[in-house]
């Protein structure tokens, strides 16, 4: 008796379970070359960021005036400085109300911000027109220009540290650290200003949810590795100051 044309049940179970394998390997390959696509244009975003803030920071650099800087360095494992300086911005650029001149001020800080439920760390922008840096002056409260205010906005988020130091060019071609003297007024403004920002990716950030995160998660690792962290973005600009050019 001759066995009708087909496959037998074993080769139809080996083959069902052939296919099964391909289909596994495809799925893994799918979500690894998935994984590697968010990672990628989460450090897309992360570096977009970054790449901003330290374009915004250097534009109001170029408008910079001799008058007044102040670079304050904080401590700590992840450095959190200040920068503040005066600048000449036009009226078009101020408040209607608030611009009487051309000489504001700006003024950089990193804040937690409450979003929801989370706290996220930010790089924050004071901006000071023209009408309050001129009653600041007349008044003798300049220092007041330097303080956190609820019109200041958040300009990057995540961001880990923010690192500024002062450079003023020596005889010899090297650089040296700039040193404020209080007391003389007419004293030379640094030549350029180096600023690194840290920040952190959205994968990052998505698990630093309190302050305390924000200061000591083991998932931040230590600063001088993060350069070599795959989950932070580190950029570093050196900028003339403005009165130099």
């Amino acid at each position: 008796m001759k066995r009708a044309p087909g496959f037998t049940l074993i080769e139809i179970l080996a083959s069902t379970a052939i296919g099964a394998i391909v289909l596994l390997l495809a799925v893994a390959s799918l979500r690894t070359t998935g994984n590697e696509y968010g990672r990628n244009t989460d450090g897309v975003a992360a570096e977009r960021e970054a790449r901003a803030i330290l374009t915004l920071v250097a534009e109001d650099m170029s408008k910079a005036t001799a008058g007044k800087l102040e670079i304050e360095e904080a401590s700590g494992e992840w450095r959190k400085d200040k920068l503040g300086f005066t600048c000449l911005q036009p009226p078009d650029a101020q408040a209607k109300d608030e611009a009487i001149g051309d000489l504001c001020l700006v003024y950089y800080y990193v804040k937690d911000i409450e979003i929801g439920r989370e706290t996220v760390r930010c790089l924050m922008r004071g901006f000071r027109a023209s009408k309050v840096v001129f009653d600041a002056l007349r008044n003798d409260t300049v220092d007041s220009l330097y303080e956190e205010r609820t019109v200041d906005e958040p300009v990057a988020f995540g961001v880990l540290s923010f690192e500024v130091e002062g450079l003023t060019r020596q005889t010899g071609g090297g650089w040296k650290v700039w040193e404020k003297k209080t007391d003389d007024p007419t004293a030379e403004m640094p030549d350029v200003v180096r600023m690194k920002l840290v920040v952190a990716r959205r994968e990052l950030i998505g698990k630093l949810r309190t302050t305390a995160d924000w200061d000591s998660s083991p998932l931040i690792g230590d600063p001088a590795d993060a350069d070599r962290s795959k989950l932070l973005e580190v950029y570093e600009i050196t900028h003339p100051f403005g009165h130099a050019n």
